[in-house]
């Protein structure tokens, strides 16, 4: 990926960082992904009094993908209001697996901190839809 596609990835997860809905944890996340379209979704994360009904960033912006059309993802940006940057939560990593398998995924927190890991190195072995390929 081009540092300008990284940028403006990393820049879409931060412009709605702070529309992230987070009253009892305090930590807001937000993430932004590439379709194959080239366009870009973001999402931020949704907690909930019931704490297993939140949604993570991660799974937000994959969800605003699949209602714009997208089947396919390229790239994943990550961005933390903290010290260091936070990797995706395994479900997240898997349902990033659902839709690519391996791309980009860059993780950012304050002072343009960043680190940029693949999916596969994140996901090693992972479990795909052609798992379920009852010719396996």
């Amino acid at each position: 990926m081009s540092r300008q596609a990284e940028d403006e990835l990393v820049e879409a997860a931060w412009s709605v960082l702070q529309n992230a809905y987070a009253p009892y944890s305090n930590f807001r996340v937000a993430a932004a992904v590439r379709g194959g379209s080239g366009r870009v979704y973001a999402g931020v994360n949704v907690e909930n009094a019931s704490y297993p009904v939140g949604l993570c960033a991660e799974r937000s912006a994959i969800a605003a993908a699949v209602a714009g059309g997208e089947s396919a993802l390229t790239c994943v940006a990550i961005a933390t209001d903290t010290e260091n940057p936070v990797c995706p939560c395994g479900m997240c990593r898997q349902m990033i697996r659902e839709f690519a398998e391996d791309l980009p995924i860059v993780l950012s927190a304050r002072g343009d901190k960043r680190t940029r890991h693949t999916l596969a190195a994140l996901l090693p072995e992972s479990f795909s839809p052609a798992d379920l390929d009852s010719d396996s």
